[in-house]
């Protein structure tokens, strides 16, 4: 029985603004990653992810798929009494789509119809996108079906609207001096609060105009220059991007990176933004120089997670 492995993946842009029909952009990630596995339960990790995945199962039980991407829930339930489990070393509450990459897991290996990435119509993404989002859903009581997407594609996916997503090609990576890095805040996000502030702050008419006319600007003009690969027009608008986001996110921000944030706006040798929901775990940092914003980033945990 092979074992495949589903990686992580990382929103570079559209955090928030994907829920209000921007663009977004996400990349897997292959530092971190998980497969199903068989095993006699022996640890506390493995009896806790056998036992998820017996209420996961119950959950899917009672969930109506369409015909095209229906699951054979008894050979899933049969798996679970034997030892199934989830290996993964994705950190939960951390933006990294650990729930979702056990979605693409459970999908790849019991849908009844088998799919392959290189070969997926736009369509198909479409309805693959809606399936993931129902799947999902167990876990975050809404899901818009993109981070099981990524991971089961492990491909980079432009999402182009609430509607549509396509595969999409990232310039390749030079060992230049510049960076897209990961920061780790010290703490867990929940997306359950972020999500409850952001949907208190579009209540007011300032914030919603704001978020239309400037942040969901700025992020697709980040994208679009992002994958022409433009780097100077791509840095005015990430700049933009990380100065809305420090006066309009706040409460998403975690208090450990607060000054951290300001600085690079003040200094301009890096930039920082949300990675995903915010509140806790990782960060997103970009910079034309990374040893000089690793430098001024002293005492972080940082990852690079592209160099050019």
């Amino acid at each position: 029985m092979s074992n495949p492995l589903f990686y992580a993946k990382i929103l570079l842009f559209g955090e928030y603004g994907i829920i209000e029909d921007s663009q977004g952009l996400t990349l897997p990630y292959s530092f971190y990653k998980g497969t199903l596995k068989f095993s006699a339960l022996d640890t506390e990790f493995e009896k806790k992810s056998n036992e998820s995945l017996k209420q996961y199962a119950e959950y899917l039980k009672n969930t109506a798929l369409p015909e095209n991407f229906k699951m054979d829930i008894d050979a899933l339930l049969k798996d679970i009494s034997e030892g199934l489990f989830f290996d993964s070393n994705i950190p939960q509450g951390y933006g990294v789509g650990s729930s979702g990459a056990l979605v693409a897991a459970i999908f790849e290996r019991y849908s009844y119809k088998k799919f392959m990435p290189e070969s997926i119509s736009k369509e198909e993404l479409k309805q693959l996108k809606s399936v993931f989002g129902l799947l999902e859903s167990y876990f975050h009581g809404k899901s818009s079906g993109i981070d099981p997407l990524i991971c089961y594609m492990n491909l980079p996916i432009l999402i182009e609207n609430r509607e549509n997503v396509d595969k999409v090609s990232i310039p390749e990576e030079e060992m230049g001096k510049g960076a897209i890095f990961l920061i780790d805040s010290g703490a867990v996000g929940e997306t359950g609060p972020m999500v409850q502030i952001f949907f208190e702050k579009m209540k007011t008419e300032g914030f919603r105009k704001t978020l239309k006319d400037e942040f969901i600007r700025y992020n697709n003009a980040c994208i679009d220059t992002f994958l022409k690969k433009e780097m100077t027009p791509f840095f005015k608008n990430l700049k933009s991007l990380s100065k809305w986001a420090y006066i309009h996110f706040k409460p998403m921000i975690p208090k450990s990176l607060y000054n951290a944030w300001k600085k690079g706006l003040d200094t301009n040798a890096y930039y920082l933004k949300l990675c995903g929901s915010g509140g806790g775990g990782y960060i997103l940092g970009f910079t034309k120089d990374f040893e000089k914003a690793d430098k001024m980033l002293e005492g972080f945990q940082k990852e690079v997670i592209y160099r050019f």
